[in-house]
């Protein structure tokens, strides 16, 4: 780790300010610690304020106290996601069969399997960036898969599934231009716009989804708090028994849809 001078960071800190980023001093101090040099440390500022998001500047992540390799062109996982995982902790079985969708860098699924016991872990993404970046942080807790949706897991998954994460894309189409140039500009539409409503992608999803869930195994997608009751009918609608947590303290809103028990 580089040290800097103290005036050195805080004139970091009013570039970044200046620049717009809300947490100047935060950031400022990471970017201090990822610098090896001088040189290093002024190219890496250069790039935050021009608007990079921090976390493709630094090449990573935190996501429930661990750090994810987060590769330009790659959605960052959001903190309030973690609730989704922590939900996910909650339901699944000690020895869990568990997929991925949708994956990103793979931090979810990661993420879940150091919670629990023993997991058999599956993640896939259409995007070939996010699919190269999740092998890298899944190492050998799994198989990472390219294609769109469920289409490259392997059949043999199918009514196995004991906890399906699909962190699906859930912004309406007309409010992709509303959202922080971060996102809009420096990551995949595709993990972003979910058609109309915002809810298309997840409509895919739930229609395949039980013929994928063991007996008892659950679906969980994250919503707005406007979407959350057409999402839990989603659900519903397909076979699946919904229900809806809220986290206020991270303005997280999830879904779980659980399939039937074999009686």
């Amino acid at each position: 780790m580089s040290v800097h001078p103290i005036s050195s960071l805080s004139t970091t800190a009013l570039a970044l300010r200046r620049a717009g980023c809300v947490f100047a001093e935060d950031e400022a101090l990471l970017l201090h610690e990822a610098a090896a040099s001088p040189d290093e440390l002024s190219a890496l500022v250069e790039r935050r304020a021009a608007g990079l998001p921090l976390e493709h500047v630094l090449g990573w992540a935190e996501f429930r106290g661990r750090r994810f390799a987060v590769d330009a062109g790659v959605f960052v996982p959001r903190r309030r996601t973690e609730f989704l995982v922590a939900q996910a902790a909650a339901l699944a079985p000690r020895r869990a069969v568990v997929v991925d969708l949708c994956c990103g860098s793979g931090a979810l699924g990661v993420a879940l399997a150091t919670a629990l016991d023993r997991v058999d872990l599956y993640a896939c993404d259409v995007e070939s960036a996010a699919v190269r970046c999740a092998r890298r942080n899944v190492g050998d807790l799994g198989q990472v898969y390219e294609g769109d949706l469920f289409d490259p897991l392997p059949t043999a998954l199918r009514g196995c599934v004991d906890v399906l994460l699909a962190n699906v894309p859930y912004v309406p189409t007309a409010d992709v231009e509303l959202l922080p140039a971060e996102a809009r500009v420096h990551e995949p539409r595709v993990a972003l716009d979910g058609g109309g409503d915002g809810l298309d992608v997840m409509r895919r999803v739930a229609a395949e989804a039980p013929d994928w869930l063991a007996p008892g195994g659950s679906l969980l997608v994250e919503a707005s708090e406007r979407q959350r009751d057409v999402a839990a009918e989603i659900l519903r609608a397909a076979g699946l028994t919904p229900r809806v947590r809220v986290s206020e303290e991270l303005y997280a809103t999830v879904v779980i849809g659980t399939a039937r028990r074999v009686t």
